[in-house]
């Protein structure tokens, strides 16, 4: 470790006088020889340096992305030249370009901060080893031995022997408690950070070999950190705990905002707009306005979820506009100026027997669907028709629907009856 460490000792000199600087404004309020001067003097290291590194952490959020979308276009195109490794390289390569995807962005934050992380492991290891370094010159070195976390020493380690301990002022048993707190928090956050990853901002709609891989290393990471962190001084512990916490916030904070399209985060975050937008009218701030512009402007390409967001503007009688603004619908406008929207009525479904009188020519008979004085009028006066004179051969008798005809009778017009045979 201390020849991988020595690589980065180019570093030590800007990481040990940053330190220096911050425990002076802090040896000012706690005192010099105190562990919250040292410990705070990481943390604010950790902080300083991630803010440094926001730019690298918002390409990692956007290369996880395009690496989750180009999924299963990857998949298609190691199943189309799985025999064509080098076809397969260039096709990838292609595609990479196409989206402006790179794959190695998503560790650009870690590679980083491995200089830094390396470095100050180089510093702490010369206080416990009472070697100037850097900018800590002697007076510094034994302030430094002095510090204590809750009872440890800000060199010490859980592997050190209880001689060791004790030279730098403390108990093994101190050690090894703090220590093992550190270690179990350090995987927790590690493992939590992941695990939000996972279950929040991944598309659930497509499953690929990626969900797999980072499903994989959600348990990995922690076992690895847990390992390492045995062999981690107390300050290198602070600033790892520290750098885990500020990931899960900095994650947290990406996620609630600008979510993964499909995830169950954007259903979450479109539901919180949508009763933002009950509440107020309107699209409140410009980050919520950017997302419901980005959502209209993908038309059928929409998703489940934005689809539901969509429809649940329609209910409340609002239209999303391409600027990410909202209106009102015309119904809407209708409605709130006194007059309902006009609703379209359907024609009432007529009985069979009125749909057959409607479509019978004029001159016939009426049928059976007539109402009661009508058709008993009808009855008799073709009755009384038929006793003054037989019909001629040349009129048809008006005659019933084909379904009002007997079984076995022919169906058309028929030879009247003579009228002794009535």
């Amino acid at each position: 470790m201390d020849t991988i460490a020595s690589l980065f000792s180019f570093i030590t000199t800007p990481v040990s006088w940053v330190i220096v600087q911050f425990h002076k404004l802090y040896g000012a309020l706690f005192g010099d020889d105190t562990g919250w001067a040292w410990g705070l003097s990481i943390v604010s290291l950790v902080v300083l340096i991630r803010i440094c590194l926001i730019p690298l952490f918002v390409k990692q959020i956007k290369s996880t992305r395009n690496m989750q979308v180009l999924q299963p276009k990857m998949k298609a195109i190691q199943e189309r030249y799985k025999n064509d490794k080098q076809r397969q390289s260039e096709e990838m390569m292609k595609l990479y370009k196409e989206t402006g995807t790179n794959p190695l962005s998503s560790c650009l934050p870690i590679l980083a901060q491995s200089p830094f992380f390396f470095a100050l492991y180089h510093v702490l290891s010369a206080i416990a080893s009472g070697k100037t370094i850097g900018v800590i010159d002697q007076p510094l070195l034994d302030s430094a031995r002095q510090a204590h976390i809750f009872g440890a020493p800000l060199a010490a380690k859980f592997m050190d022997s209880e001689e060791k301990v004790s030279a730098l002022g403390a108990s093994l048993t101190d050690v090894r408690v703090v220590t093992a707190i550190m270690i179990v928090m350090m995987s927790a956050s590690q493992f939590f950070t992941q695990r939000q990853l996972m279950t929040k901002n991944v598309d659930l709609t497509v499953k690929t070999p990626y969900m797999q891989q980072q499903k994989m290393l959600m348990y990995i990471f922690p076992v690895i950190f847990a390992v390492m962190g045995i062999n981690f001084p107390v300050g290198v512990l602070v600033y790892w705990l520290t750098t885990n916490v500020w990931t899960m916030g900095q994650q947290m904070y990406v996620i609630n905002q600008n979510p993964t399209p499909g995830s169950k985060a954007q259903d979450q975050y479109l539901n919180r707009v949508l009763k933002s937008v009950t509440s107020h009218g309107e699209v409140r701030g410009r980050t919520r306005r950017n997302t419901v512009k980005r959502i209209v402007a993908k038309g059928p390409d929409r998703n489940d979820i934005e689809r539901k967001f969509i429809t649940g503007l329609g209910k409340l009688g609002l239209a999303a506009q391409e600027d990410g603004t909202v209106t009102k619908s015309e119904a809407a406008v209708l409605e709130a100026e006194g007059g309902a929207a006009p609703k379209r009525q359907q024609p009432k479904r007529q009985t069979k027997a009125k749909r057959h009188t409607a479509a019978t020519p004029p001159g016939t008979a009426k049928s059976s669907g007539s109402t009661g004085s009508e058709a008993k009028t009808s009855l008799e006066k073709q009755d009384a028709s038929q006793d003054d004179k037989p019909k001629s051969a040349d009129k048809p008798a008006a005659s019933g629907s084909s379904r009002q005809a007997k079984s076995g009778q022919r169906k058309g017009p028929q030879r009247p009856k003579h009228p002794s045979k009535k």
